[in-house]
This record gives C-alpha cells, structure tokens and sequence, in this order.
C-alpha cells in the first residue's frame, strides 16, 4: 500500500497524523511525505536559516519512520490553491500513485492548513481518496475513522521533538492530551491513545475502511448499578 502524507508546515505531519502513519509502516506501507511551505516564517530571525533549519528538522523526524520527504517549497503563510499549486500536487499525486492521501482538514485554523486541504481536494479528482487529519484541538471537527497509536505514540512524540526550533513540548502535551481524548470517544481502556480523521465519501471512493490501520479495539460496555428504589 502507498500512503501520502501532507503537512503545510514541517511539523505538521507529526503533531496530527505521525502515530498513524508509524502503524501504516509497522504494516510494511510506503510512505511518502511532501511538506508544502518553506516553514520560514514559523519563528524569528533570518526567515531563509530558519527555512533551512526547518527543513532539516523535518528531514530527521520523518527519518524515524525511513522517508526522505518531500518539499515543494512554496511560500510559508501564503498558500493558496491556484493553478501552480493544484499542479504541483497533480504531478505529486501523479508521481506516487498513491492508495490514500491524508492531509488537513478543510476547517483547520491555520490559512496554510485550509489552502492545502483545497488544493489536495481537487489535484485528487478520481485519482485517490482523501482523508483529513483531525484539527488543532479537536474544534470543529466531527471523526468518522480512528486509528489506534498506542504503541507508536514513542515515536510520534520523538518525532514532535525534532522541530526544536518550535518549542515542540508544548505540543508534544497537546498532542497527547488530544490522541487520549479521542481514544476515550472510543471507550477505550485507560492510556489508550488515537488519531481522529474524517473521511467524505466522493465517488468513486465510498468506503476506506480497509484501507487505515486498525481502530481502538471495542470495550464491551458496562454500567455501573445504581441504589435500589425505595418502596413508597
């Protein structure tokens, strides 16, 4: 199986879909990562260091999982999904031929977040299904699918911590508290942990359950009794 991941920033892959993807590579899956912006303006000073810097942080994360990402280098904070973009993706997605696509969702806070959501929708056309990644803090997101990371959650937090130029504790805790929250709309066991997507079927592509790794497992549920009724 071929996923492709896109992040609009260079830490974006990890803080919102990483656990995900470590459990597709645990399945033996090619992954492909493509990073839209130059990242240069996700900080202070010299915006073409820090572009540099950001890209090597980037490199070093998806190193974790063995992929060598890809950058299309397109102005950080200033994405829009107009031809030269939609064609840059069309000729990625044309490229890696790729069984899913996993990228931001449509609503996400960021305007870079949005622009890539757009853009990926229409390159994808009746090439490749989509799947958006659950946004920053969950808001105004409704899940369709989750994945169990539980046991990739490791990973994804060392991943976070490669962007040191981002202050990635923060986000590290974000991230946790958010996989823990969603694993819980699953009834899952305490420690449990999952990413959220939601996926909106358009033809041809109806039904992408056989393509995600596994969900968090189905706690049988219980109810705890209450006090008896008293007789009146």
């Amino acid at each position: 199986m071929k996923i492709l991941a896109l992040g609009a920033h260079p830490d974006d892959i990890e803080i919102f879909m990483f656990g995900t993807l470590a459990a597709y590579a645990a399945q033996g899956a090619e992954l492909t990562f493509a990073i839209a912006t130059d990242g240069a303006r996700g900080g202070t000073g010299d915006p073409a260091a820090l572009a540099r810097l950001r890209r090597k942080e980037a490199t070093t994360a998806a190193g974790l999982l063995g992929v060598e990402p890809r950058f299309l280098d397109f102005p950080d904070g200033e994405l829009i999904a107009d031809a030269a973009f939609i064609a840059a993706l069309k000729a990625l997605i044309g490229e890696v031929k790729p069984d899913l696509a996993i990228t931001h969702a449509p609503s996400d806070y960021h305007g870079d977040h949005r622009a890539l959501s757009d853009g990926v929708r229409l390159a994808a056309s009746f090439a490749v299904p989509v799947l958006h990644a659950d946004t920053l803090g969950g808001t105004g997101f409704s899940p369709t699918h989750y994945v169990e990371i539980s046991h990739h959650w490791d990973i994804k937090a060392k991943a976070i911590l490669a962007h040191r130029s981002q202050g990635p504790e923060h986000y590290v805790h974000r991230a946790r508290l958010q996989n823990e929250f969603r694993a819980g709309q699953c009834n899952g066991a305490s420690g449990a942990l999952a990413e959220a997507f939601r996926f909106e079927p358009t033809f041809p592509f109806a039904d992408i359950r056989a393509l995600l790794p596994p969900a968090p497992p189905i706690r049988p549920l219980t109810t705890t009794p209450g006090p008896a009724n008293a007789a009146s």
